[in-house]
C-alpha cells in the first residue's frame, strides 16, 4: 500500500516581501529582487538602513527638508544605527573607492557623471553591472523639490566616501 502513494515533499511557500509586487514611479520594477536581496542579505545595520529607506521612499513617500544628505541621515537616525567611515577621499581628487569595498547599505559620497559631475551621496543597494561601475542607489534630490527619494542607477567610478552602518 505505501508504494501506491509516494511520499510528497513539503516545501515552505517562498515568502515574497509586498513591496515586490507594487507598482511604483521611483524605482522600476526590473530592480526591486535587487532591493529584495539587498534587504535580506545583508548585515543587521544594513538591513536595517536599507529597509527604513524603502519604507520612507516606497511606502511612505516621505519628504525632507534639506538635500541629499540630510534624507540620508533622517534614514540612518530613524534605523537606529550610526555609520563608521571605510573610506575617505575627497572629492575631484580620490582616492576613489574599489567597488569590491563598496557593501549594500553603506552610504556613498560620489562624483554625479550624469548631472554636471557634482558631488552627490546616495544609498548603496546592489551592483546592476559591477565591471561598468554601474549600480542601483537610493537618491534624494530634495532642493525644495517635494519629491520622494527614488531608485536609480548610477556610474560609481568615482566613489570617495564610503560610510558603513553599524549598531
Amino acid at each position: 500500500i505505501r508504494d501506491r502513494y509516494p511520499i510528497m515533499q513539503r516545501q515552505s511557500p517562498a515568502v515574497v516581501p509586498a513591496f515586490l509586487s507594487g507598482d511604483y514611479d521611483n524605482v522600476d520594477s526590473e530592480y526591486l529582487p535587487l532591493l529584495s536581496l539587498a534587504e535580506t542579505q545583508s548585515s543587521p545595520a544594513a538591513r536595517g538602513v536599507i529597509s527604513t529607506a524603502r519604507t520612507m521612499a516606497l511606502n511612505e513617500r516621505t519628504i525632507v527638508q534639506g538635500g541629499c544628505w540630510d534624507y540620508l541621515d533622517a534614514v540612518f537616525k530613524r534605523a537606529g544605527v550610526t555609520r563608521d567611515t571605510i573610506h575617505k577621499g575627497q572629492y575631484g581628487q580620490g582616492p576613489y573607492a574599489n567597488s569590491s569595498d563598496i557593501q549594500a547599505g553603506d552610504w556613498l559620497y560620489y562624483i554625479n557623471h550624469g548631472y554636471n559631475g557634482v558631488e552627490h551621496s546616495g544609498l548603496f543597494v546592489g551592483w546592476t553591472n559591477e565591471s561598468a561601475k554601474e549600480a542601483l542607489i537610493l537618491s534624494y534630490a530634495g532642493e525644495n523639490r517635494r519629491e520622494p527619494a527614488r531608485y536609480r542607477v548610477y556610474d560609481l567610478s568615482n566613489v570617495y566616501q564610503i560610510m558603513r552602518p553599524t549598531i
